[in-house]
């Protein structure tokens, strides 16, 4: 298949073409199923079919492993979050033993579950009896002092009453006494409760018992300072300590309802000072012995955590790779005579020995007495796409791939993409001290690779440190394009020679060109650093970014259009190759193609020719002279020519492709393309073209009326292409014009103040205004230029999109998914 496919049409590069690929397909024993599936994820290179997807996950045949292997991940789950609140961190796995039995690690979690659990539901009890302890001291202490307080209250108040008693008149004795001769029985006798309220109800609370009882209570409170932890919600909250003084049964049940409403919890208390006092010596005393029993308890758990932690990340990594093989083995079908697994599915065909390796050593391994059998299945189902990709290279793909996958052994962009890309973002951004400003930044994250790989980045780094080599890319050739520029922080250098130009007087220095003369040869490097801040300035450096902004767009575009002509040559299309290739190159050349060899030759010879003018009189006045625009002898009658070829390259790309497409359609229905089959290089080539859908029924109008669209787009799109990438020049343009105005409106300006204050102020809000706008939002600002510049105009001349990437069975990621 390579060599079918190879055709010697395009460069011998990894990545122009997607891995040749096969459908294959595996017959295997039941008794070595299991240890077949797992070498296989272990290798990578086998995307599997879903052979069962009629089939719900509990009708298949590995539906109880699967949940058993679920129950082990939760309690996996369970033992992490315990670990993560403890602060206890999993150990690393050292040595990669895989070899553990699932028996063996189902047994030993379900034992530590257990045990975690008991100690668990132990350390709850004993917290909640320590919180309860804790309120109750504070009860006893804020209503102690209440009723304390109270006590001496009344027995001054008494110790006053007798006190008036033996001072007054004889007479009144008898009236008295007798007034104190109430019935004792009649008496009535208060009853109270004390508790605990949060703090942000017990204005609430006191409102609400005021008006069930109708005001038939007496309530004290007491802030207490500190908060408390709550036994029930074992949350932290503000309290007060209050003391409900009531009269009647009928009053308290009403009263405890009240509280039970508000979550208030009620503690016992005793009126007599020596039980009080009895009571906190109690309290105080088991709060002791809780503190200790729970200290005990939390450091038996943190040894259990500890334990855990050390086989941690193996348990988790075996019971992962486990549940992934028994999802495989779900995806193969089970044999008539249900003795073995019938799997299919996508390897690349450099793969086939290494699959037949593992097929062998597992055979062998799980003493099997019938090997697996492996076979190459013909189909004419589109493949998967792969692209070998390493760390450098993977980026670039990604940027592709975000757009659309290529279909299969389409040709792949990103082979110039590693280049244009940073190029094109390099044109926008063209000044060599950002340039090593954003180099000195990603050199940081290429030389830390290895260990920030290992860590948790936020999302916004973890992006960054992904695509680090295309930063670099994009840093050196903003150093390259900088240079071009002569820019450094806007200012030029004359780093490769001294300026060609020299003033002929002192006059000249007014920023003008007009007095300066040639005195040199021309500056070797770039632009001329006298450039900088004449008046001709912004006028020359317009002029110099538009017209190169068309050269390398009509550069990129006729590569795309180059490409598109390799797709036909290598797919064997010749009816792409005539009626696609050839007019849509006629056509941009003819028009863009023209533009940029004129922009060349007015560069050369220094003309004074108008090409705005030129280009539009040759639609609007093809047949008028065109007197002092003229760069070359005869020039109308190639213009002439260029316009008659474009004008037919229309018809040529619209009207014969659909009727060849017609005629070829119908001789396959005569029996003229059936000898392909006996062709086995051929059995895997996919059939691109937009007529050739096989035995399928070929409509002709929609055919035809997709070239039409297909044609008015190229023929718009290429007029709004080449003007798209005028963003190039605009880009560069704000680029340079923001770093100036930073430099001279900041910097500057802050140094003529001869004040050192204002100096410092000026350099922050310089390196503030440098890193913020040029090199965070302008960075991000040309790589989306440069990214809908590869998109839209470069890749829809030659690229589909429209294929699926090769997802193998792995257990690369299989450590480091979440589920």
């Amino acid at each position: 298949m390579a060599a079918s496919y190879g055709g010697g049409c395009c460069p011998p590069m990894d990545l122009m073409r997607s891995e040749p690929m096969q459908l294959v397909q595996v017959i295997v024993p039941m008794e070595s199923a299991h240890l077949t599936v797992s070498y296989l994820g272990d290798l990578g290179l086998v995307q599997f079919k879903d052979l069962n997807s009629d089939k719900s996950p509990f009708q298949r045949t590995y539906a109880a492993q699967i949940k058993r292997c679920g129950e082990m991940a939760r309690k996996i789950r369970f033992f992490k979050d315990h670990m993560s609140k403890a602060g206890v961190s999993p150990k690393e796995i050292l040595d990669k033993e895989n070899d553990i039995d699932l028996d063996d690690v189902e047994v030993k979690l379900e034992e530590l579950e257990a045990e975690l659990v008991e100690i668990n539901a132990n350390n709850d009890k004993l917290q909640r009896s320590y919180n309860e302890l804790v309120e109750y001291k504070l009860v006893l202490e804020k209503a102690g002092e209440f009723f304390a307080s109270a006590h001496r209250g009344a027995t001054a108040q008494q110790s006053e009453i007798e006190s008036q008693e033996v001072g007054e008149d004889h007479l009144e004795s008898p009236l008295l006494q007798e007034e104190k001769s109430i019935d004792p029985t009649k008496q009535v006798k208060l009853g109270f409760l004390t508790g605990l309220v949060p703090r942000e109800k017990s204005m609430v609370f006191e409102r609400i018992l005021f008006r069930a009882t109708r005001g038939n209570i007496f309530i004290r409170q007491s802030v207490i300072e500190e908060s408390v932890v709550d036994p029930n919600s074992g949350e932290k909250a503000e309290k007060n300590v209050f003391v409900v003084f009531y009269s009647g049964e009928r009053a308290k049940s009403k009263i405890l309802k009240i509280c039970e409403a508000f979550g208030a919890n009620r503690y016992p208390f005793s009126e007599e000072l020596g039980r009080q006092a009895q009571m906190m010596t109690e309290v105080t005393g088991r709060l002791s012995e809780l503190k200790t029993t729970i200290s005990a308890g939390l450091d038996h758990r943190n040894v259990l955590l500890e334990t855990i932690g050390d086989k941690f990340e193996l348990w988790n990594l075996k019971v992962r790779k486990e549940k992934a093989i028994y999802h495989t083995l779900n995806m193969l079908s089970l044999d008539v005579t249900k003795k073995c697994l019938v799997g299919e599915g996508w390897s690349p065909v450099f793969a086939t020995t290494e699959i037949q390796d593992a097929l062998q050593r597992a055979a062998v391994d799980s003493n099997s007495q019938v090997g697996s059998i492996f076979q190459v299945l013909r189909t004419k189902e589109m493949p998967p796409t792969f692209f070998r990709t390493n760390k450098f290279t993977t980026a670039f793909q990604e940027i592709v791939d975000a757009y659309g996958v290529a279909k299969y052994q389409e040709a792949n962009p990103s082979v110039f993409t590693i280049v244009t890309f940073p190029f094109l973002f390099a044109v926008m951004f063209g000044d060599w001290g950002h340039g090593i400003c954003l180099l000195l930044a990603t050199m940081y994250l290429i030389l830390r690779e290895k260990k920030l790989s290992s860590q948790k980045l936020g999302d916004i780094m973890e992006m960054a440190f992904g695509g680090r080599y295309v930063i670099l890319m994009m840093s050196l050739f903003s150093i390259y394009t900088g240079l071009i520029y002569n820019e450094f922080f806007s200012i030029p250098y004359p780093l490769f020679a001294s300026s060609a130009y020299e003033c002929r007087d002192t006059s000249c220095s007014e920023a003008t060109t007009i007095g300066l003369i040639k005195t040199r040869d021309t500056y070797p490097f770039g632009v001329d650093p006298v450039w900088h801040g004449t008046r001709s300035e912004l006028p020359f450096l317009n002029s110099l970014k538009m017209k190169m902004s068309i050269l390398l767009g009509v550069a990129q575009m006729n590569l795309g259009i180059i490409m598109s002509f390799f797709n036909a040559k290598f797919f064997k299309s010749a009816v792409n190759v005539w009626f696609q290739f050839v007019p849509q190159m006629i056509f941009l050349n003819c028009l863009f193609g023209y533009l940029s060899v004129l922009i060349i030759i007015k560069w050369c010879t220094g003309s004074q020719a108008d090409l705005y003018h030129v280009m539009i009189y040759m639609f609007l006045s093809p047949m008028d002279d065109l007197g002092e625009n003229q760069l070359f002898p005869n020039q109308k009658i190639v213009q002439l020519t260029f316009l008659f070829l474009a004008l037919v390259a229309v018809p040529w790309m619209l009207l014969p492709k659909p009727f060849i497409l017609k005629k070829q359609h119908e001789a396959r229905h005569q029996g003229q393309s059936y000898a392909q089959l006996d062709e086995t290089d051929e059995s895997l080539q996919v059939e691109t073209n937009g007529g050739e859908h096989g035995h399928e029924e070929f409509e002709f109008s929609e055919i035809f009326v997709h070239q039409l669209i297909h044609t008015i787009e190229f023929v718009l799109g290429a007029v709004s292409n080449t003007a798209s990438y005028l963003r190039l020049w605009a880009l560069s343009l704000a680029h340079s014009e923001l770093s100036s105005v930073f430099y001279e409106k900041v910097l500057l300006m802050a140094w003529g103040f001869n004040n050192i204050f204002i100096l410092i102020v000026g350099i922050l809000v310089f390196i503030f205004a440098t890193v913020g706008v040029l090199l965070v939002m302008e960075t991000l600002s040309a790589f989306l230029h440069a990214l809908r510049l590869h998109w839209v105009e470069y890749q829809n001349k030659f690229y589909e999109g429209d294929g699926y990437k090769f997802d193998p069975f792995t257990f690369t990621l299989v450590g480091n998914e979440e589920e």
